[in-house]
């Protein structure tokens, strides 16, 4: 039974992504987009956060697709009797997002019926279950698939969405009804997305409707749809019958608990002034031309948006049990973890106010895919959950980290949490137009100490720390030189990082033949200095190690484990750090990469290629050797998350895939549309494959991928194109 929070702290709940939606004919699943399909060790992994509770998928259309009667339920038999086992109650979900299988849809009149046969089914063969939600979020998939047309059956009419919406209350009511006859104490958790909708004054009428409407599953459901309900008339005369409208009227279908879904996109601002909003597509209503914004980002509304204000609607409207069914939020890492804690915080505020909240869910455990696109395109983007599944074993992230310690009643703290997130943050605005500004007090926050300011590496992750956020300092030699104990000692006391990235480094491949000393004593001397002193404070140290601490010789790329085997002298100085820092400190993150690229700077083989080619010159690249190069943001931002998480030794970071210089020449050429025939071979050479992956998690996009978005947005390219 769902009792979580009565008198007790606030439970963790988690929750899988399950959609199932059909696209014109074609179904996508997202338990096999995110891998959990084939992954039954997931359930061990949610145990061990101490979760209590699961929203699980037992989904219609994976077990009943072609017909009524032919159900298929070997896979969730499992996958249930191990929840049993580990103690977490089972939410039930019979249908999420999805319209049902081939033979209904939320247009169908007779989807209720078929939906309670099913429930019936279903409940016989797992009576133990106790909790259930037949229709995630109805208003929700409702507007996604008969209003806005992403899903099945692609309706763009408002009168079909409002059908689609009293068909899935009747199915939700139908439903419950089957499964009380097998188990009469069975409770219904109805999930909703709780947002409120702002506006211009001359779009207030608009703004009155929309929030109005986003009443409407539960108002439904709890019998609030009589005669004199704001969208009664518009619904008998549009959307159900009489006797319809009846049966909902009963109150039967009223929900023993309200799963409360918000997102930082749940509110929204309608302004009819779309010049103010360049680079946003308006829409209408037939009566007015406006954008649609996240209310967030409206500096003018202060302090009446947030989770805090929205859930105090939900129960003062109900007065019916709270829980909040899904906190996720598709960005990096500190802000899904900032985002996390503001929620669990808020929830705090309000249960001291007396607001009945019983538990968070840890939603997207295992992350999403192409939600970016609602699922309407297959790029492949993955957006990470609670744990990373690019990893042979999905790798539990800091927001599971964080999650578990909040479930269990504990304080997080983290120098993440010194900054408050973007959200909340300045420059946040249309009106300001900048999202990379850090807040006033930034000074107070812990920083990140970053070496190497005059170098490619040390200004892309000044970069990116202020684009996402991160306090940090990035340090010149002069300020921290990595050679000297005194001046490295200086600078953790003066500026009191939380962690240090060494980017410094000797890069020059070729003249470390004739500087070996020198060499040796920036890449490795310095490294192991860096790393005694942050073992002394217990500072987290991040150093950058190369693909050429390998001869090239293996035949196939290599992976972590294998041994170094250095042909030249700097990748004899970048072996010998990796040795020194993992004799020191095995908690250090060691980052081999290879041959990056990145669109702030010139010093790299693509723009000096491109560059060439421009002036008309030809290009001679070797054939013979292949690498694996690497996009600078990506590097970064994987670099960031994996500092962030607590990751610790050796980690393989390049773009997926292996091309030779000649192939990665010619690619840049054809890309930038400047002379590819110019690129030739050179004569002579030794084969040598020096190129990456890893047996640790592919955490990088295809290379294919990153080489377009150089091209189309390299700011050197641009100027020189």
């Amino acid at each position: 039974m769902i009792t979580g929070g009565e008198g007790g702290p606030l439970e963790l709940w988690g929750g899988v992504e399950c959609t199932v939606v059909r696209i014109g004919d074609e179904y996508r699943n997202q338990l096999v987009d995110t891998g959990h399909a084939s992954r039954i060790g997931d359930l061990d992994a949610i145990a061990e956060l101490g979760v209590k509770a699961v929203r699980y998928p037992i989904v219609w259309e994976t077990v009943a697709p072609e017909a009524p009667g032919e159900c298929d339920f070997s896979w969730h038999d499992k996958r249930l009797k191990r929840l049993r086992e580990l103690g977490i109650q089972v939410i039930g979900g019979l249908v999420h997002h999805g319209s049902g299988p081939r033979y209904t849809n939320l247009l169908d009149a007779n989807f209720p019926s078929l939906l309670a046969d099913y429930a019936d089914k279903v409940a016989r063969r797992y009576p133990w279950v106790e909790a259930w939600t037949p229709v995630n979020e109805p208003l929700t998939t409702a507007r996604f698939s008969c209003l806005y047309g992403h899903w099945y059956p692609h309706k763009h009419d408002i009168d079909a969405m409002f059908r689609a919406l009293v068909i899935e209350c009747l199915a939700t009511a139908g439903a419950m009804k089957a499964i009380r006859k097998v188990n009469p104490a069975a409770q219904l958790l109805v999930t909703e997305d709780i947002g409120k909708t702002f506006a211009t004054e001359r779009l207030a009428y608009q703004a009155r409707h929309e929030n109005e409407r986003r009443w409407l599953s539960l108002d439904l459901l709890t019998g609030r749809v009589e005669p004199g309900h704001p969208f009664y008339q518009w619904l008998r005369n549009k959307a159900a019958s009489q006797a319809e409208l009846e049966e909902l009227a009963s109150g039967e279908a009223t929900p023993d608990v309200i799963g409360f879904n918000h997102y930082l996109t749940s509110e929204r601002f309608l302004d009819h002034r779309v010049e103010r909003y360049p680079g946003v597509e308006p829409g209408s209503n037939g009566r007015d031309t406006y954008v649609d914004v996240e209310a967030v980002r409206i500096a003018s509304l202060g302090g009446e948006v947030g989770t805090g204000r929205r859930l105090r609607e939900t129960w003062q409207r109900y007065q019916l049990p709270l829980v909040i069914s899904e906190v996720h939020h598709g960005c990096t890492r500190e802000e899904q973890v900032r985002w996390l804690t503001d929620v669990w915080n808020d929830a705090e505020k309000e249960r001291r106010a007396g607001v009945d909240v019983r538990a968070i869910t840890l939603w997207s455990m295992f992350g999403a895919v192409d939600w970016r696109s609602l699922l309407t395109r297959r790029d492949g983007s993955y957006d990470v959950g609670a744990f990373d599944t690019r990893s042979e074993t999905p790798r539990p992230t800091l927001v599971a980290k964080a999650a578990a310690k909040l479930g269990r009643g504990e304080q997080f703290e983290h120098p993440l949490l010194d900054l408050p997130g973007w959200w909340k943050r300045r420059g946040r605005t249309h009106a300001q137009r900048r999202y990379d500004t850090l807040p006033a007090n930034c000074s107070n926050a812990r920083p990140i100490l970053i070496t190497g300011a005059t170098g490619t590496l040390g200004q892309a992750f000044s970069r990116i720390c202020s684009h996402r956020g991160l306090a940090h300092v990035l340090t010149s030699r002069a300020e921290l030189d990595i050679t000297s104990k005194e001046s490295i000692a200086a600078a953790l006391q003066t500026y009191k990082p939380w962690a240090v990235i060494n980017t410094a480094g000797f890069v020059r491949v070729a003249e470390a033949e004739k500087l070996p000393d020198e060499c040796f004593q920036i890449n490795a001397t310095g490294p192991e200095l860096l790393a005694k002193a942050c073992k002394l404070h217990a500072i987290p140290l991040v150093n950058f190690s190369s693909d050429l601490v390998f001869d090239g010789k293996l035949g196939r790329a290599y992976i972590e484990p294998d041994e170094p085997a250095p042909a030249c002298e700097y990748g004899r100085s970048k072996a010998e750090a990796e040795a020194r820092l993992m004799e020191i400190d095995a908690d250090a993150l060691v980052i081999r990469t290879s041959a990056f690229f990145g669109p702030w700077d010139r010093y790299n083989f693509l723009y000096d290629t491109i560059e060439r080619l421009k002036r008309g010159e030809e290009v001679v690249a070797c054939d013979k050797t292949m690498v694996s190069p690497t996009y600078v943001p990506d590097l970064v931002h994987a670099t960031l998350d994996l500092l962030i998480d607590d990751e610790k030794g050796i980690w393989h970071l390049t773009n997926q895939g292996a091309v030779s210089w000649h192939e990665l020449a010619h690619a840049a050429a054809d890309m930038a549309k400047v002379g590819p025939d110019r690129v030739r071979v050179a004569d002579g050479g030794e084969r040598a494959d020096t190129s990456l992956t890893s047996s640790r998690g592919l955490l990088l996009r295809p290379l294919e991928s990153a080489l377009t978005d150089f091209v189309e947005h390299s700011e050197t390219l641009r100027e020189l194109l």
